[in-house]
């Protein structure tokens, strides 16, 4: 171990603690610990830097771990800032529940590698090809398959399954 190495790891020991009690205060007591770990994996990465003042070295490892707190905020912001556009894209767009249930429930009574395809092609909007590669068959067999599976849902929807 060099020299720097014992010095951090002297600097960690000390200032553990009052690290992990202030990540906490600030994202509670379940986030704090992993924070805690972010800083320290970025104070060995710049191990270079560390202060030799005892003093200056316990500083500088609260300025990790605030910075460590402030890309988790960017994160959570972001993490939250995604939900709401989901949500609210979801809740405008979505048809009713039950809308397509009969299309629905005729590509689950499909082979799965052909309810695949149909949901790829249709569901995801990729072309044959492109759900082809996705699913490691040729292009080929993809239009094979596709074919025969529009058949097969085609009969399924003229004349639903009796139950």
């Amino acid at each position: 171990m060099s020299r720097d190495e014992r010095r951090l790891t002297s600097a960690l020991s000390a200032a553990s603690a009052d690290l992990l009690a202030y990540l906490q205060r600030r994202v509670g007591h379940d986030d704090a610990p992993d924070l805690l770990g972010e800083t320290m994996v970025v104070a060995w990465r710049r191990v270079g830097e560390l202060p030799d003042d005892p003093e200056r070295a316990r500083m500088w490892l609260f300025g990790i771990a605030r910075g460590t707190l402030l890309n988790h905020a960017r994160g959570e912001h972001r993490r939250w800032a995604l939900a709401d556009r989901i949500r609210s894209a979801s809740t405008t767009d979505a048809p009713p529940a039950d809308e397509g249930l009969e299309v629905r429930d005729a590509i689950a009574r499909l082979d799965p590698d052909d309810a695949e395809l149909v949901r790829l092609v249709h569901w995801e909007r990729m072309t044959l090809v492109q759900a082809a590669e996705l699913l490691g068959i040729h292009d080929s067999t993809a239009r094979t398959r596709y074919a025969r599976v529009k058949e097969q849902l085609r009969a399924a929807l003229v004349s639903p399954v009796e139950v």
